[in-house]
């Protein structure tokens, strides 16, 4: 399975982006509204410039306090980002992030990001992929 089959899966609700600059508070707020994992930080809402997960913001808070919230998503955000494209298969898309113990993945075509796909969307596909060919040998075996 392609990446581009599990990005038309997730339907065309397209990616929850920050503007470099925007303080980690209003980051927490919009991850805990739209209950996601992770916003890219993002300049026109195409491109890619990092990505900011919870895990970051819980990371920060443990080192820094509360004082963080105050500061910008710039300083804290993941700038060196993993990425895939359209193309490529849902298992090298899952040995990335298993290696790289990571969960969202922004998908790009050339320099623009299209979708962001998680470690569950991923694994979701796969399942799905499975029970049909389980489907299908069963079906074989019993003649159908």
């Amino acid at each position: 399975m392609q990446v581009q089959n599990i990005l038309k899966s997730k339907g065309s609700e397209g990616v929850v982006t920050v503007k470099p600059g925007s303080l980690i508070e209003d980051a927490a707020k919009l991850l805990a509204e739209k209950r996601i994992g992770t916003v890219v930080v993002s300049e026109t809402g195409k491109d890619a410039q990092g990505i900011l997960s919870e895990r970051d913001i819980v990371r920060v808070l443990a080192h820094r306090g509360a004082a963080c919230m105050a500061e910008t998503v710039d300083a804290y955000m993941t700038r060196k980002l993993v990425t895939c494209a359209r193309a490529d298969t849902a298992d090298s898309v899952l040995t990335k992030m298993t290696e790289g113990r990571f969960r969202h993945m922004p998908v790009l075509e050339g320099e623009e990001m299209v979708g962001l796909i998680t470690i569950g969307d991923v694994v979701k596909a796969r399942l799905a992929q499975l029970a049909m060919e389980k489907d299908a040998l069963e079906g074989m075996i019993m003649g159908h």
